[in-house]
């Protein structure tokens, strides 16, 4: 779906965050039983997901295999709950030290990147313009 005013997209922005503020609501209730402290759960929900939302699509448009690196958080995740359905324990610390593995390498390699672009930026600088020296 493409949005062609500002307007559309910020309902759009607005409708998704309403949809997604559902797990705030969930959380909520089952944390508390005063409708005010649900409603400010989900009021600072969404505030965190209109804030959040630029940087963090600005971060992910730079750093594209960030989402593959999610993509297996969320599956390695969903599997440790199939497994604990079925009755097998999981050692949380084995989750947690995959994870940090996996996430410290995905910053070395934004690190790689970002000096690799430093780099053809100045030798293209050094070079008057010509990419190719």
């Amino acid at each position: 779906m493409v949005i062609s005013n500002i307007g559309g997209a910020i309902f759009q922005i607005i409708l998704l965050d309403l949809v997604f503020s559902i797990d705030s609501i969930l959380t909520a209730v089952g944390m508390t039983e005063h409708l005010p402290i649900m409603v400010i759960a989900v009021l600072v929900a969404i505030a965190v997901m209109l804030l959040a939302a630029d940087p963090l699509g600005e971060f992910i448009h730079k750093n594209p295999t960030v989402v593959m690196l999610a993509l297996g958080f969320l599956l390695m995740i969903g599997m440790v709950l199939i497994a604990e359905g079925f009755g097998a324990h999981v050692p949380k610390g084995y989750i947690y030290a995959a994870m940090a593995f996996s996430a410290g390498v995905e910053a070395l390699n934004m690190w790689q990147r970002k000096s690799h672009e430093r780099k053809a930026a100045a030798r293209t600088a050094a070079s008057g313009g010509d990419p190719s020296i």
